[in-house]
């Protein structure tokens, strides 16, 4: 049985490297001299101010997942204290610091925006 289990995870193995091979993707403008094409990951609008809003946009939903996060363990910890004041004030703690500091962040977030959109 262990001869046939190793047998199975070496085919699937070999099969999963054969079907990971490079595929090579020809575009209509692409010369025909065998260099390669590659599209612009960002776009056709890679403007300074456009890579700053994407890097802006990605660093708020990391915060917003985080902030997600930290209520339900503020909430959990509340919820599991088991009466206990000091577990009790821990979660309640948690809880009103993570609405501060995404009060923080948006706010800030909201200023940013304000005062690129106004220089523009």
């Amino acid at each position: 049985m262990k001869k046939h289990l190793i047998s199975i995870c070496l085919l699937l193995v070999i099969a999963f490297l054969s079907l990971a091979a490079p595929i090579s993707v020809v575009r209509a403008d692409c010369p025909g001299d065998g260099t390669v094409c590659l599209e612009n990951p960002l776009g056709n609008d890679t403007t300074p101010q456009k890579l700053i809003g994407n890097v802006i946009n990605a660093i708020m939903g990391i915060v917003g997942s985080i902030a997600l996060l930290m209520f339900i363990f503020g909430g959990l910890t509340w919820m599991l204290s088991g009466g206990s004041s000091d577990k009790v004030k821990k979660g309640k703690d948690i809880l009103v610091w993570s609405a501060v500091g995404l009060a923080v962040i948006f706010s800030s977030y909201a200023l940013v925006y304000f005062v690129i959109t106004k220089i523009r």
